[in-house]
């Protein structure tokens, strides 16, 4: 799913596009797409952009008379900028944002289609799509402590969970965690303060720095390549394969339908975290330390 860094770098590719642009046009291919009723593509079509932003995990679109696109990419939609109009893609597109400058394409690379687009009108409409959690670079160290405190939840979740944090996800979680030397299963209430500054400056060296990173991989063209498994990450996507720091295997614990990593050497003194289907099928058997 596309995090902060990711989302950074779209926001700042789209300005550039079509900031003071007019809206031509919506096309939508998927009828499970658009999440609103009122008001309708025909009510905010033709209307200059007056400028583009981040809204939690959510892209938004600010146009003239106070509408707004809000679309949540969700895990797999991506975006695609054409300078010459294109048709909405057969087998994975959703939509087509026509602009007197260009195209924007939404696709969405599963056939669970969970990307959604939200046509708004009102500061108020807006703010409502917002699920309330704290931006790392707005907030202190205070801040950032109380709300671990105030989770039961366990620090990875607290990272996560869009209620506490904005736009963290699993794979940017992974490497703050592995930076602040943090146990996932490690809980927010009971962190001391030297963690919880650990913590801290961790999210914003590793959201800032993969910023960077993005914005200078794209060369001022528009994002392409947007996934959650960048070669040189240091633990998320690589399962078994040595720590950068204390070659230990990383590890991972399966939940669900997500995955997530961590360093046993680096974050949890060589024990291997429990996974709930393998450590309940090998039971005595499942490692409880590296080797």
């Amino acid at each position: 799913m596309p995090e902060f860094p990711d989302l950074t770098v779209y926001v700042e590719s789209l300005e550039q596009r079509i900031r003071g642009r007019r809206l031509t046009g919506i096309r939508i291919a998927s009828p499970f797409l658009l999440r609103t009723v009122s008001p309708g593509v025909d009510d905010v079509v033709d209307r200059e952009v007056k400028g583009v932003r981040r809204l939690a995990k959510q892209l938004v679109m600010h146009l003239v008379g106070e509408m707004f696109i809000v679309i949540h990419l969700m895990i797999a939609g991506r975006l695609r900028w054409y300078d010459a109009p294109r048709p909405v893609p057969k087998r994975n597109g959703l939509a087509a944002f026509d602009f007197d400058a260009g195209t924007l394409i939404l696709t969405e690379a599963s056939r669970k289609k969970r990307a959604s687009l939200h046509l708004v009108e009102g500061v108020d409409a807006l703010a409502s799509l917002d699920p309330g959690g704290a931006e790392i670079f707005a907030i202190d160290l205070t801040e950032f402590g109380e709300r671990l405190v105030a989770t039961p939840h366990t620090v990875k979740r607290a990272l996560t969970d869009p209620r506490t944090f904005a736009a963290i996800g699993n794979a940017y979680s992974d490497e703050i965690l592995f930076e602040a030397r943090l146990s996932p299963f490690k809980l927010g209430r009971r962190m001391s303060d030297e963690e919880v500054r650990r913590l801290y400056d961790a999210c914003r060296a590793v959201l800032a720095r993969w910023t960077d990173t993005l914005r200078a991989d794209a060369r001022g063209k528009f994002p392409t390549k947007v996934t959650a498994f960048q070669p040189a990450m240091a633990v998320h996507g690589k399962y078994r394969q040595p720590c950068p720091v204390c070659g230990a295997p990383v590890q991972r614990v399966v939940r669900a339908e997500n995955e997530f990593n961590y360093c046993p050497g680096c974050q949890t003194d060589g024990r291997i975290l429990a996974d709930r289907s393998l450590s309940r099928l090998l039971k005595d058997s499942y490692p409880k330390r590296i080797p």
